[in-house]
């Protein structure tokens, strides 16, 4: 689930493209009204369904991106004004990604620092979710604008990434980012020099970020979820590192390995099916939203080769890599 916050904007973008709000979102079982309360919440899947019908009814393939520039961290509530009172801007993104889950079940935000530059992404957790190149959109906007705020308007990104293929028009990504993005990149993020984790936050406020840590405190506890969840967040983002093991993984959750080991296996599952299934959830992302070759989706995912990867595929879908690529593409409905 993910509270409707961020999306806020999505009734205005609509109008601005020509189309009645309340006639589109009825469709869906929704009203004009859900879209007044940053508290409601949805399923990622369904928002995926919405993204996909504003686009085929306004024919705006960046609606996403259009409804991501209206949000910022004002739209996260507490999580968004924890972010907004921490010292640092490094403290900010650390807050950002430890709890993101008190408002988004369906991602999650991380930030790796690669010497000079580091970048702050997002991952979902459902790689098949419909309208993914949308909702990535949106989020990476959303990212980009909790920035600007932490940083100064003057600021933009070094470079900005995206796990989907490159859309017919970029004009649109480019005027809002200041730069021209990648597209087809193996994930999803916005890249900035680390220096500027350091840089002080110009609304920093130690009372309210008290106040606010002790809100999203409360939160995580109303919402608090089992080991199974925690463990699949958190391989969506180990799966590309160098060490995804189970001792990594139990160490980044705070609990021991043998702990972790007997509450997986008490829910039914263990760590090798769940790295399993987060290899294949972005094996099938980056196969059917880029154009990256299947060779190098295999290093991605730390395979010695690629036929050690086509293996893993095989037994994950029953086809190779290519041809469920291709057979993917052929599915895809025409542009309307």
């Amino acid at each position: 689930m993910v509270r409707a916050g961020p999306l806020l904007a999505l009734p205005a973008v609509l109008r601005s493209l020509g189309v009645d709000p309340p006639e589109l979102l009825a469709e869906l079982g929704l009203t004009e009204s859900f879209f007044e309360d940053p508290e409601n919440t949805l399923s990622m899947a369904m928002g995926g369904r919405l993204l996909g019908l504003c686009v085929g009814r306004t024919g705006c393939e960046h609606f996403g991106l259009l409804v991501g520039q209206h949000a910022g961290a004002s739209s996260l509530g507490a999580l968004g004004y924890l972010i907004r009172s921490s010292a640092t801007v490094g403290d900010a993104l650390a807050a950002f990604s430890r709890h993101l889950d008190v408002q988004d079940q369906g991602g999650t935000v991380w930030v790796d620092s690669e010497g000079s530059h580091s970048i702050l992404g997002y991952t979902l957790f459902d790689a098949e979710v419909e309208s993914l190149d949308q909702i990535m959109a949106c989020a990476i906007a959303i990212g980009t604008n909790i920035l600007r705020s932490l940083f100064g308007p003057p600021w933009r990104p070094d470079d900005v990434l995206f796990a989907f293929s490159r859309p017919r028009r970029v004009g649109p990504y480019e005027r809002f980012f200041g730069v021209q993005p990648r597209f087809d990149a193996d994930r999803s993020g916005i890249v900035f020099r680390s220096s500027l984790l350091n840089a002080p936050v110009p609304s920093a406020d130690f009372l309210l970020r008290k106040l606010m840590e002790e809100r999203v405190r409360e939160l995580k506890r109303i919402s608090e979820d089992d080991v199974v969840a925690r463990i699949r967040r958190l391989l969506r983002i180990m799966v590309t590192s160098p060490d995804c093991s189970m001792s990594a993984a139990a160490e980044r959750i705070g609990i021991p390995r043998r702990t972790l080991n007997r509450k997986l296996a008490v829910a039914g599952t263990t760590f090798h099916q769940q790295r399993e299934e987060a290899r294949r959830e972005l094996a099938c992302q980056l196969l059917e939203n880029t154009r990256t070759a299947a060779t190098d989706i295999a290093e991605i995912l730390g395979y010695a080769d690629s036929a050690s990867f086509t293996r893993a595929f095989q037994r994950w879908t029953g086809s190779t890599p290519v041809r469920w690529r291709v057979s993917r593409r052929h599915s895809q409905p025409m542009d309307p």
